[in-house]
């Protein structure tokens, strides 16, 4: 079968990637592995280190560089937020109440996406607005799963404790009463990158007098199956 793509650099340019995908190789395992003559093979392989595709490990060897990794995170952010829309909104009409997705962004969270309640009393988040890290059930998805230092430095001064956290990972979704605003509840629960890292929470927010005071009751299982359908957007592999 053939590959080529009719622009024979780029042919090169890939050969050289798809061989180092198999792990670290030395200039004479890329010509090997390419069959591209030695100085084609070293050429490109220096090129390609000058655009972060390409880098070399401590023994000098070339391995697959970090602005792979950067694109496949936008690229999963791409996929998240294209899925989001259809998910948020099917949440929405289940629970009646307004949906939210929001990402870490240091000390903050971002709202990213949102599917806001049609009528009738609502807690309204929108698109774009930044919360903090240290209130809210979306919070505590974000914090739960983090590493320990981290997970320390973010409690400091935080609404919940590292024993509620402990709870969140046991039970995988998080509730909040009051914690964020006063008269406001809201269940939420990790969506999950390829790596299985948390790369995002989904919420479902409104106020107590219909949430109640233990909104993990009524929706932590809408909550739990929206969140699994983004993660499982985000492990699909593009065809």
């Amino acid at each position: 079968m053939d590959n080529s793509s009719g622009v024979g650099v780029l042919d090169k340019a890939a050969l050289v990637l798809s061989a180092l995908e198999s792990g670290p190789a030395t200039l004479a395992g890329l010509v090997g592995a390419t069959g591209l003559a030695r100085p084609t093979a070293h050429r490109l392989a220096v090129a390609l280190e000058h655009h972060r595709l390409v880098a070399r490990d401590i023994q000098g060897r070339f391995i697959l560089g970090p602005r792979l990794g950067e694109l496949a995170a936008a690229a999963g952010e791409d996929r998240l937020l294209a899925s989001a829309g259809p998910v948020l909104t099917h949440l929405r009409d289940v629970t009646g109440e307004s949906a939210q997705l929001y990402r870490r962004q240091g000390d903050m969270r971002i709202c990213v996406a949102a599917a806001e309640r049609l009528s009738g009393l609502r807690d309204t988040v929108p698109v774009g607005s930044t919360l903090p890290m240290k209130a809210g059930s979306a919070a505590q998805i974000l914090m739960a799963w983090e590493e320990p230092e981290r997970l320390h430095r973010g409690l400091q001064g935080a609404r919940f404790t590292a024993t509620a956290l402990s709870g969140v990972r046991r039970r995988g979704w998080a509730q909040s009463v009051g914690e964020r605003e006063p008269g406001v509840a809201s269940v939420s629960a990790p969506v999950r990158g390829p790596s299985n890292r948390v790369v995002a929470a989904v919420s479902v927010s409104g106020p107590i007098e219909r949430l109640t005071r233990h909104p993990g009751r009524m929706h932590a299982q809408a909550i739990v199956d929206a969140a699994a359908r983004l993660s499982d957007a985000l492990r699909r592999t593009t065809g």
